[in-house]
């Protein structure tokens, strides 16, 4: 028996019933978790044992690491083994010459940036629920954030990979190397495909210098047009952009009823902005700001003065997500578009749901520097939660023909996982899934690492 051969290689496991109901889902709540047991291995050598003995019994693996995603990629539903990387959290001392740092998959982004700021160095990966999420799900997703319009993706700063194959192989990618034209770069199969190919054990990491000073805005504006007209003056403005995020008045009342915060300006507003910028003279920047509310693009604004305040700000748009689980039941969308059409887009999507859907609240914020837009269809208090998703699942069949109409993705920065796998082919083409399937039967033959993500085999 699997459980009885993990144990005689003592590789830790549970089958306690919480723990079986935890570390078997994700931040999703559509699929009820039902794992086999959780393994929790300490080293790359016990994953690659565990990995061997589930396929001599032919049994599935799921992948664990900080359980934030939110298309259901860590949910174990049919009887797999859990391996969770909660234990391998290793991290090593910084290559302050190189600009790189090792750890282990189980590293916690947040713990990354804490272990590289003392030597003016940081991982520039950042988002929301970074105090939980891991660097392994980070590279298994590709995750964005909010410095993306900045920084990049995720796998722009992964030098190395670390990856125990469907087969129980230790692979060592690249190394510390910034430059290798050796072929195919095998590193990429494991960035962004949710652990489908491989397990991401450990990894190299490139780092850059922390930024210099931060400047953080809240600007109040009219509606989705201006949001965006800001952007294109905060484009050729006197800095460098660090993020540039937005949220509407909905998100704000549900963040408001969940974390009581005040109002940011005594006028209501139907769109917010927030902007990070680096590196801004002082006296330009003030030149910049009179220009924006002289040409009427703003209609508010607050500069934070310290970085306490820099942290309410943020606040307003970073505990959005976790507001509207609290206040309600979310239907999440992620979706990336090319930025010259979300307006175009937007205003379709509204046309959409009031002529189609009437009656739901649609709450919507995102990375709008870099196209990436957060939809959320809120559940009606009085709608049964069936009803509620086979109505949801209808619309985002509309909802993604459109955006294939306005050339984009149905998945942005959350991957694919169970949720969005139906609607993958709104965003590639059959050419292009029948070669994703062919490279999954080559790396995982017998289809046992994450199964049913992304694509069934």
């Amino acid at each position: 028996m699997l459980l009885d051969r993990l144990a005689e290689a003592n590789i830790t496991i549970t089958r306690d019933p919480s723990e079986l109901a935890e570390y078997g889902k994700d931040w999703t709540k559509v699929y009820a978790p039902a794992p086999l047991a959780i393994a929790f291995p300490a080293s790359t050598a016990e994953v690659a044992t565990i990995v061997r003995l589930c396929a001599e019994h032919d049994v599935a693996v799921v992948p664990s690491g900080g359980r934030t995603g939110l298309a259901g990629g860590a949910v174990a539903k049919n009887g797999e083994l859990v391996l969770s990387l909660a234990r391998m959290r290793r991290i090593d001392p910084v290559d302050v010459l190189g600009a790189t740092v090792r750890v282990q998959a189980g590293a916690i982004t947040e713990a990354v940036h804490h272990h590289c700021a003392p030597h003016g160095l940081t991982w520039p990966v950042d988002f929301a629920s970074k105090g939980s999420s891991t660097v392994g799900g980070n590279i298994s997703t590709n995750a964005g954030g909010v410095k993306v319009i900045r920084y990049g993706l995720t796998r722009q700063w992964v030098l190395g990979l670390q990856v125990v194959t469907a087969s129980g192989e230790i692979l060592e990618l690249n190394g510390a190397l910034e430059k290798n034209n050796t072929g195919t770069d095998l590193r990429q199969l494991f960035i962004g495909t949710e652990g489908t190919l491989g397990i991401v054990t450990e990894a190299t990491l490139k780092l850059t210098r922390l930024p210099g000073k931060l400047d953080v805005f809240l600007f109040a504006v009219a509606d989705l047009a201006a949001v965006l007209a800001l952007f294109r003056e905060a484009r050729r403005g006197p800095f460098t952009i660090s993020a540039y995020e937005f949220f509407t008045d909905r998100c704000l009342a549900r963040l408001q009823r969940h974390r009581k915060v005040k109002a940011p300006f005594a006028a209501e507003t139907s769109h917010y902005v927030l902007l990070e910028v680096e590196a801004a003279d002082p006296a330009v920047l003030q030149g910049w700001i009179e220009g924006l509310f002289e040409s009427g693009l703003a209609q508010d604004g607050v500069l934070a003065q310290h970085s306490g305040e820099a942290a309410q700000l943020w606040t307003l748009r970073e505990g959005i997500s976790e507001s509207l689980s609290a206040t309600g039941m979310p239907h999440k969308n992620d979706i990336a578009l090319p930025v010259a059409a979300l307006e175009a887009f937007c205003g379709e999507l509204e046309q959409l749901f009031a002529s189609r859907y009437p009656g739901f609240e649609i709450c919507n914020f995102g990375h709008i520097g870099d196209g990436n837009l957060h939809v959320n269809v809120m559940k009606p208090d009085d709608m049964p939660k069936d009803a509620f998703l086979a109505k949801t699942k209808e619309a985002d069949h509309e909802m993604f023909a459109l955006v294939a109409k306005h050339h984009g993705s149905i998945s942005a920065e959350h991957g694919v996982g169970l949720l969005k796998k139906d609607y993958l082919g709104y965003s590639r083409s059959p050419e292009e899934l029948a070669l994703l399937r062919a490279l999954k039967r080559t790396l995982d033959p017998r289809g046992l690492l994450n199964p049913g993500k992304i694509l069934d085999q």
